[in-house]
């Protein structure tokens, strides 16, 4: 699908779609449980594959229009009947990969071309170092991925530059073993903010874990029970950054645009709020009532780190093309492990729309005042936070921007561009 976007006048209020990482790690951790109800799941492509995983693993995962209604298999996942496909979700199989070293039996995950050029070396070498079986059908350290168990625990070493979601995945499984695990980190963590929501989330369904420097530990025989029998999620702050960022740079003359389900948790990309501030934007948060007001504000460039914040380099890139000066987002050569090389694709899009950029590899620098952006053709890259930050620079663009494979959205915020429009964005489809 193919989105036209004009320069547009944004005003009004906007609701914040829930948590991607929240909604992956509750629904299974409802599996993990006897049983639970998960309640504002963000039900999207990538989540939908962690539902059908939890299905397959012997759960039974019912949308009822206000909840998720997860029967789960109470700490004993089954053989899977078939392959798992994980289709593009990367959490989805890192994070099944933990539940593969329960199963007493071999399970296989696989998922589309995309999903399968993604490393998983790590995980394979950790599930081998507890004793269970973890090869690559390919011998090349990528999915599709053979894998059996159980495992019982113990220590492992893996590296925590390559993703934090290896490290959520034996958490929430090692809970489920019978002696427990430990993970010493090799390297310093990247993206730890997903690890505190991973032990939050724990916290949440009454299981213990706790880390220590570059050690992370659960104990074993703990059992999955959310209080009440139910999980709220929260608003995702990834999402919200292209909202954010599209009242900031698109709102109406002294007008506001208003996002609600801002709610603070333990994501790291609360992180843009942060930056929006640094770089001028007239942005306030209400921490108490969930609500962020931002007003078109003149930017200025600034040095942004994103080794804890990697989903944030594509609408900071944009920010960046927008203001005054220079935008340099450093520490972000694992961002090139996504959906796509963001690090290229974003350099290579805005490029096309007229962006002064150079690319490093762990360096991305924008040159705001010698850009001048105008509409053009740009492509997706089959990534939705591609997609949504180019969306935003469609706003200010001079002419028409036209987005290629723009129904990528469905992975983490289906609906993104009926809100835009109806805060007053100028698309057409």
């Amino acid at each position: 699908m193919n989105v036209e976007l004009s320069q547009s006048s944004l005003s009004g209020t906007a609701r914040a779609p829930s948590s991607k990482s929240y909604t992956h790690r509750a629904i299974l951790a409802a599996g993990y449980s006897g049983g639970a109800l998960v309640y504002d799941p963000l039900v999207s492509a990538d989540t939908k594959a962690t539902m059908r995983a939890v299905d397959a693993f012997g759960g039974d995962v019912t949308d009822t229009g206000e909840a998720l209604e997860i029967d789960g298999f109470d700490g004993e996942p089954q053989i899977p009947a078939d392959v798992i496909d994980c289709a593009n979700s990367g959490t989805t199989m890192r994070l099944v990969s933990g539940t593969t070293a329960l199963v007493d039996g071999i399970t296989v995950l696989t998922g589309d071309s995309s999903l399968r050029s993604r490393p998983q070396g790590p995980m394979l070498s950790a599930i081998e170092q507890l004793d269970g079986r973890a090869e690559s059908s390919r011998g090349n350290g990528k999915a599709p991925l053979v894998m059996k168990g159980p495992v019982s625990g113990d220590t492992v070493s893996i590296p925590g530059d390559v993703s934090s979601q290896y490290i959520s995945a034996l958490l929430m499984a090692g809970a489920l073993t019978e002696d427990g695990i430990d993970i010493e980190l090799e390297t310093e963590l990247k993206s730890a903010p997903y690890v505190d929501i991973t032990l939050e989330l724990l916290a949440d369904f009454g299981v213990e874990a706790e880390k220590d420097g570059r050690t992370f530990s659960v104990p074993g025989g703990q059992f999955y029970e959310p209080t009440d029998g139910e999980y709220h999620v929260p608003g995702d702050f990834s999402s919200i950054s292209y909202l954010l960022a599209a009242g900031a740079v698109a709102a109406k003359e002294d007008e506001e645009l208003r996002i609600r389900g801002a709610y603070p948790s333990a994501q790291g990309d609360t992180f843009i709020v942060d930056v929006l501030d640094r770089m001028g934007a007239d942005v306030n948060w209400n921490r108490n009532d969930g609500i962020l007001t931002v007003k078109r504000s003149s930017l200025s460039g600034v040095e942004v780190d994103v080794g804890d914040t990697p989903d944030l380099l594509p609408t900071v890139a944009v920010l960046g093309a927008i203001a005054d000066g220079e935008t340099t987002i450093v520490n972000c050569e694992h961002v090139r492990y996504k959906e796509t090389d963001r690090v290229a694709v974003m350099a290579s899009e805005l490029d096309a729309l007229g962006a002064v950029v150079e690319e490093e590899e762990d360096e991305l620098t924008i040159r705001g005042e010698e850009s001048d952006l105008s509409g053009t053709d740009v492509a997706g890259h089959g990534d939705h936070r591609i997609v949504m930050s180019l969306a935003v620079a469609g706003l200010v663009a001079d002419g028409t921007t036209t987005i290629a494979g723009a129904e990528h959205v469905d992975v983490s915020f289906p609906n993104f561009f009926e809100v835009l429009y109806d805060l007053g964005a100028k698309i057409e489809r």
